[in-house]
């Protein structure tokens, strides 16, 4: 992505390469993404948008997914065991994951759902009216909602949602992968798409949903067969104000015994950073 930043700022070399490359249209094989994007708009802004909205997807929302999966583990001592048996059992240390030894780690893909659940990487989305128009309830024997229009918008949180205690059961605030190998759970889930939202649902659900989680389950995976102890260091060595607040324990829900301080900007992300001590596993020392 250097590349990219540096053709909208005018650098000399890499225009002339993109001015040679666009002397004749490109096939899909060619070129970078920057180039088939000046290829199809002279609009600089507009490429930059593009450019900011597939770094954030591609880049940002992974990093989030796989800091608090770490964050996890580290608390959850029992998790990473039992993560890491199905690992090493179905890949050999030090071989890398194929396409289909990732679909066959269940636990691993329940633990990358119990995280995206609890800390969704973007956590807000938001839909607005062309025009007026109603919006049904629950149930059809209640009056719909009005949604005045043109331009009116919606703002729904994800993060929130997945705690529903009505939605999720009484444990809707714990970390508890099992419930997506709970056949009855995930049976009730299946119902209805629009409760599990990381990836939205419906005609918009993330196209890249499926590199997500094999890009994530890789990293894991290679992580898991090097390292067998994640120990969380983070009022030890985090940065000063990255520690919630004292307070919180007083709250309810996750904020009670959360050890690390979550914000969101774009996407969730841990003030300060999440700080772990990994040990390597003695087969690698």
């Amino acid at each position: 992505m250097v590349h990219c930043g540096r053709s909208l700022n005018g650098s000399k070399t890499r225009r002339k390469s993109t001015t040679k490359l666009l002397t004749r249209e490109l096939s899909l094989e060619e070129g970078s993404l920057t180039d088939h994007l000046v290829e199809s708009t002279s609009d600089v802004k507009l490429i930059r948008d593009e450019l900011m909205n597939i770094l954030v997807a591609a880049r940002d929302t992974t990093a989030s997914l796989l800091t608090f999966m770490c964050y996890f583990l580290a608390i959850h001592p029992e998790v990473l065991k039992r993560l890491r048996e199905e690992i090493l059992t179905l890949v050999a240390p030090g071989e890398s994951p194929s396409y289909e030894d990732i679909r066959s780690l269940k636990y691993l893909r329940a633990c990358l759902n119990e995280t995206l659940r609890l800390f969704p990487p973007a956590p807000n989305n938001e839909r607005a009216s062309v025009k007026a128009t109603t919006l049904p309830r629950a149930s059809p024997l209640e009056k719909p909602y009005y949604m005045p229009g043109p331009h009116t918008t919606i703002i729904y949180t994800f993060l929130l949602m997945h705690r529903r205690k009505d939605l999720w059961g009484e444990d809707a605030d714990d970390f508890l992968p099992d419930r997506w190998l709970d056949e009855k759970r995930v049976q009730e889930l299946n119902k209805d798409s629009f409760r599990f939202l990381p990836f939205n649902a419906g005609p918009r659900v993330c196209l890249g949903k499926d590199f997500a989680y094999n890009q994530a389950s890789f990293v894991m995976v290679k992580l898991l067969q090097n390292f067998d102890t994640f120990e969380l260091r983070q009022k030890q060595d985090a940065p000063e104000g990255a520690v919630p607040p004292e307070f919180w324990k007083k709250s309810s829900g996750r904020a009670a015994y959360e050890q690390v301080w979550p914000r969101s900007a774009i996407t969730v992300y841990a003030k300060g950073g999440v700080w772990i001590h990994m040990g390597m596993s003695r087969s690698r020392e």
